[in-house]
C-alpha cells in the first residue's frame, strides 16, 4: 500500500471558500479511480501557528502503479485545475507500508 500525503498553502484571498472548493474537488474522487482506497481532506484548525499549512490530503493506494495511474487520470487532472490557482505552495510525501 502507498500513502500519499499532500499539503498546500492557500492564496490569501477567500481562504475559507477556496479550502472548501479544494476539499470538494478532491473528495469527489473517492470511489471513482481504480486503486484509490481512501481519500480524506482536512483544513488547518483555527488558532494554530501562522506557519502551518492550510489544507491537507491524506490518501491510500493499492500500489505505486495505482498512485501513478491516479496522477494522470482525467478526474485527478480536473481537480488539479481547480487547486493550482488557489494555492501558493505544495509539499508531498509518498511512502509504502
Amino acid at each position: 500500500m502507498i500513502k500519499h500525503i499532500v499539503c498546500w498553502q492557500l492564496i490569501e484571498e477567500n481562504k475559507l471558500e477556496n479550502a472548501l472548493a479544494i476539499k470538494t474537488a478532491l473528495e469527489e474522487l473517492n470511489g471513482k479511480i481504480d486503486g484509490l482506497i481512501t481519500i480524506e481532506v482536512g483544513t488547518n484548525a483555527p488558532n494554530t501557528p501562522a506557519n502551518n499549512w492550510d489544507i491537507v490530503l491524506y490518501s491510500e493506494f493499492e500500489s505505486l502503479d495505482a498512485l501513478n495511474n491516479y496522477q494522470v487520470h482525467a478526474l485527478h487532472k480536473a481537480a488539479g485545475a481547480i487547486i493550482k490557482p488557489l494555492t501558493t505552495n505544495r509539499v508531498c510525501v509518498d511512502y509504502e507500508v
